[in-house]
């Protein structure tokens, strides 16, 4: 039996299901999937979706890290150019002491994997646990892979390059990031680069447009880092009273920036209308878009967001910045609307004509917005559908880690 080992910074959380969903398909098919996690899940993240143990590297255990100091030094030939690597860099010096400090870990992942007979790691994300799962396959002597989605690519490059070169191959989320990467780093074979989409389960049925009154209820779903720039949202939602428009706005997600959010909020005295419903479980966030008339996304930096799909096959409209691969999701005036990233007028104008779209009293006529819904639903169905998708990525994967 092909025996993965698969590592994700944290495991499991509610806001990346195709972590989960990777794993359990890989396993459908017969492959015995280790699923592991640096840090430990948060206290919300939902148990089902962890399916058989994880094995956590953090808190690491004595023991095991006293062995992981000696296999290092047993085969550090295995992992010497990555050493060579991070003294030669031109990184600060506490990205070059953590990139070592994740090198021991690298070391204490391989011991926990000794005795599993791994023939793979592969790694969600290219943040620091890619450089972990890198070294414990170095020091394994077996592959390793990687999936980068937006950040990881575009914002958090530390060693990128060198994450890059030792990969077996590289799984990316769009074009857009297959062609930075290789634009990027020109030395990388073109081949080594994957394109697998991810998707999201479709309805049977959507609702249609809702046009009851004259009120515009936007919806905002993700967590409140400041990469996900709800504060432009908050910003424009003050505009937006300004211009006597009725509205309200729920922005769903907890994280570091609610505090910063709420003041900003209050300043803006639009309290009644903005409202930070803090973390929402998966199984009611369907109701959130069923209450809604457009889905808005202000984030500097994406893959190609799951909200965005969630909200398009359920015939929700959604306005998102034309960033990385969104467009290859949302096509201007066809399946969504875009905006010029950071253009505050930009995104209040296309929340206006949104307005003015979305029908305010019971009509039999098809509308231009229905046309753009239905075809945004069509959009996901074909090109973003969750159980193809997956059933293509474990093919695609199983393909590219057999031995040649």
């Amino acid at each position: 039996m092909v025996t993965v080992a698969y590592l994700a910074n944290t495991f499991p959380v509610a806001v990346e299901p195709y972590v989960n969903d990777e794993i359990e398909e890989l396993r459908r098919r017969g492959i015995r999937v280790i699923a592991g996690s640096v840090r430990r899940a948060p206290a919300e993240s939902p148990a089902h979706l962890s399916g058989n143990e994880i094995l956590h590297l953090q808190p690491p255990q004595i023991w095991p890290l006293v062995r992981a100091v000696i296999l290092a030094v047993q085969r550090r030939r295995h992992i010497s150019c990555l050493l060579r690597r991070i003294m030669r860099g031109n990184e600060p010096a506490v990205k070059q002491l953590k990139a070592v400090i994740h090198t021991w870990l690298g070391a204490y992942y391989a011991v926990l994997l000794q005795e599993c007979k791994v023939d793979h790691i592969h790694v969600h994300h290219g943040y620091f646990g890619s450089w972990i799962g890198m070294a414990a396959a170095k020091l394994l002597g077996i592959d390793y892979s990687l999936t980068l989605h937006g950040s990881d690519l575009l914002t958090h490059v530390a060693y990128l390059d060198t994450k890059l070169e030792h990969c077996r191959f590289c799984i990316t989320i769009s074009e857009y990031n297959r062609r930075y990467i290789l634009r990027k780093f020109p030395a990388l074979p073109v081949g080594k680069v994957i394109v697998s989409r991810l998707g999201v389960s479709i309805p049977d049925q959507s609702q249609g447009i809702r046009g009851t009154d004259r009120t515009l209820r936007l919806l905002a779903v993700g967590r409140l880092q400041r990469v996900k720039d709800h504060a432009f949202l908050v910003r424009a939602c003050a505009q937006l009273r300004d211009a006597g428009v009725e509205f309200e706005c729920a922005i769903a997600g907890d994280g570091p920036e609610r505090d910063s959010l709420a003041q900003l909020i209050c300043k803006n005295q639009i309290e009644d209308r903005v409202t930070l419903l803090g973390y929402v479980a998966r199984a009611n966030i369907d109701a959130l878009y069923r209450n809604s008339d457009a889905v808005v996304l202000t984030s500097r930096s994406e893959g190609i967001p799951l909200v965005l799909m969630e909200a398009m096959a359920r015939c929700r409209p959604v306005l998102a910045p034309a960033i990385t691969g969104i467009p290859e999701l949302v096509i201007p005036g066809k399946t969504g609307f875009l905006y010029e990233p950071g253009e505050a007028g930009d995104f209040l104008e296309k929340l206006l004509l949104l307005y003015e779209l979305i029908p305010r009293a019971r009509v039999s006529a098809v509308t231009r917005l229905d046309w753009i819904v239905h075809a945004a639903r069509v959009q996901v169905l074909h090109n973003f559908n969750r159980n193809r998708n997956l059933t293509e990525f474990g093919d695609r994967f199983l393909d590219l880690i057999a031995v040649h």
